[in-house]
């Protein structure tokens, strides 16, 4: 069964190094989980990562909701139900779109499925690099199908992995140390292949007094009246000809009906 993801995974914890003073003697340091990250060379990483650390330390609101489940729902899936879903990777889609990066890492709320998509693109690896989007499975197999919980890598130190996750440790928003072996793969925006959009060309709308044309009857009147016979209405006129008029409304009514049926059908979810 495909599973929305959520963590339970003990929190990040502090690495201590040592190293000789000038004197000689050692110096213990300790580098935690909150120092500043170095700065990534790769674009949509960095524009990923600075949506995701502004919302470090948010937590779940009370009956499961959330902003990210809530935007979710009401822009991408249509569906109310995702209010209160499992939110981590709904929170890295609300990143994404935030970042203006959301066709390179995708909008889900399906782990599984937010995987076999990068795979799809071919832009899977088993290789962390910052702004990765991580997928994890706690009972350590590499199958996609078995994926538990999403996150976002912010750095990898000494084989360990830095990440940023939503929905862990119940109902938070924060950095985390992940070892490899409970990673099943990563997904690399920066290889997603975008298309880029055709741009859209608006033509002039047609003048007023285009060509209409009537039948001999009504051109004749109008050559009486004195104007053009391609023109049988002009806005001084209180009433058309009743053949004219027929013609006039079964036009914008079939151009009615036609723009209706090319108008997109919405899907119960955008995967």
């Amino acid at each position: 069964m495909p599973s929305y993801g959520h963590a339970v995974m003990p929190s990040c914890r502090h690495a201590v190094t040592s190293c000789r003073s000038r004197t000689g003697g050692p110096v213990r340091h300790v580098s935690k989980c909150h120092e500043e990250p170095p700065i990534s060379s790769d674009p949509i990483a960095s524009q990923l990562l600075d949506a995701v650390r502004p919302e470090l330390g948010y937590r779940e609101r009370a009956g499961k909701h959330t902003k990210f489940g809530e935007w979710y729902a009401d822009n991408v899936a249509k569906d109310p139900d995702f209010k209160t879903a499992p939110w981590c990777d709904m929170f890295v889609s609300w990143a994404a779109n935030r970042a203006g990066v959301q066709d390179h890492v995708g909008e889900f709320a399906l782990t599984t499925r937010h995987a076999k998509w990068f795979k799809k693109k071919q832009a899977w690896s088993d290789k962390p690099e910052p702004g990765a989007v991580v997928f994890f499975d706690w009972a350590g197999t590499k199958n996609i199908r078995d994926i538990d919980h999403v996150g976002v890598v912010e750095k990898v130190v000494g084989g360990k992995v830095h990440t940023i996750e939503g929905n862990v440790d119940g109902v938070w928003l924060k950095r985390k140390v992940r070892d490899k072996n409970k990673i099943v793969g990563y997904g690399l925006p920066r290889k997603v292949k975008v298309t880029p959009k055709a741009p859209v060309t608006v033509e002039p709308v047609a003048a007023v007094n285009a060509s209409v044309q009537a039948p001999s009857t009504t051109r004749n009147m109008a050559a009486e009246q004195g104007r053009s016979p391609d023109v049988v209405w002009m806005p001084g006129d209180a009433v058309l000809p009743a053949g004219l008029l027929c013609a006039l409304v079964s036009t914008a009514v079939t151009g009615l009906r036609v723009k209706a049926a090319a108008a997109p059908s919405w899907g119960r979810h955008r995967r």
